[in-house]
Formats: C-alpha cells, sequence, structure tokens
C-alpha cells in the first residue's frame, strides 16, 4: 500500500475555519469549538488501511482525552465518486461500529482538506486553547504489518502538554497513511501524487 506523510503544516498556524455537515446533515463549525482547551481535528476514512489499524485505539483515545477537556472533531474529504464507502453512509456505519462519540464530517467539496494542507488518511492537527496549532503528525509509531503496538503515544504526548498549557514536544513526526483521495482536477499544489 502506498504510503503518504503528513504535510507538517506550520506550527501556530490559526485553526482553518470551517463549516461541514456530519453524516446526518447537521452543520458543524469552527465556531462550535471557540473557547475549547485544545481541539483535535482529525482527517480520517472508512477504507484506509491505516485508520483501521489505529481506529480501536483512537476511539479510546477521545473518551479518554474529551474527558479531560479535549475537543475531537474528524472530517473525511475523500471522492466518493471513486470511494463512495467513504460518504455519509460509509462515516455513519464506521462511527456506529467503532463508537465514535465526536463529529464526523463530509468535506465533500474538500476544501476543508485543502485549508489544512491535509495530505493523509490519518492526518492529526491539535490546536491549543488559543486557536493555534500546537502539534501536527503521527497517532504513534504503528503502522499495519508493523510489529508496534497502537498506543498513541505521541498524540497523547502532545495533548497533555496542551491541556496542561504547556508547548507540545518539539520533536514531531509526521502521520503516515493513505493519501486523500482527490476528486479529478481537484488535487491542490501541495499535493504531490
Amino acid at each position: 500500500m502506498p504510503e503518504t506523510p503528513s504535510q507538517m503544516l506550520d506550527l501556530g498556524t490559526p485553526l482553518p475555519s470551517f463549516s461541514l455537515p456530519d453524516f446526518s446533515g447537521r452543520t458543524v463549525s469552527d465556531a462550535d469549538f471557540k473557547g475549547a482547551r485544545a481541539l483535535l481535528v482529525a482527517f480520517i476514512c472508512n477504507h484506509c488501511p491505516f485508520v483501521r489499524h489505529i481506529r480501536q485505539e483512537f476511539t479510546r483515545f477521545t473518551k479518554e482525552y474529551e474527558a479531560k477537556g479535549l475537543k475531537v472533531v474528524a472530517i473525511a474529504s475523500n471522492d466518493t465518486v471513486e470511494f463512495p464507502e467513504d460518504g455519509p453512509g460509509g462515516m455513519k456505519e464506521e462511527a456506529t461500529e467503532v463508537g465514535y462519540n465526536f463529529p464526523y464530517l463530509f468535506d465533500e467539496k474538500q476544501e476543508a482538506a485543502k485549508a489544512f494542507r491535509a495530505a493523509c488518511t490519518p492526518d492529526f492537527f491539535l490546536f491549543d486553547g488559543a486557536g493555534k496549532l500546537a502539534y501536527r503528525g503521527q497517532f504513534d509509531d504503528s503502522r499495519p504489518k508493523k510489529d508496534v503496538p497502537v498506543t498513541g503515544a505521541e498524540l497523547r504526548a502532545a495533548t497533555d502538554a496542551v491541556l496542561a498549557g504547556k508547548p507540545a514536544p518539539e520533536t514531531q513526526r509526521p502521520s503516515i497513511g493513505c493519501n486523500i483521495k482527490w476528486s479529478p482536477g481537484n488535487a491542490p499544489d501541495y499535493f504531490a501524487a
């Protein structure tokens, strides 16, 4: 399976604006998270083996850290003409099956993916209480077919720091995953297929 790294958006970047429907059609926007001590924006999809590899631990992580004050939102940006399972129906099935307790939004026009410079699934962006990017990178060192346990260690360390009002660890390694499946002619300049 081809691997695509995160673009590693500049730390300190302000939270990009977004307003997207969840899989039920309810609109969620960045304004809904105003005042959050920390916000994690995760670009995921239903069929990606990299996401499927971490999804149980990611669900455990989100439930544990939401209780500590983290807000979480996931966004699916894949082209649903080519990958219909990544549309709202598949998103709802995934959220129900895995137990996602956070908004899972559908970025049909891929504008949110471009605003965040998202490149892969999963791609994680952790913003501090001031709405500035504090961490972008991998969940942990695990990968499909790599004998490393799924722990979320790197994202946990960054989230612990941000929730404590401290800077995230300086060493941040790119997330690795499947490339976002851009609609024909919609791939951004930063994306090298």
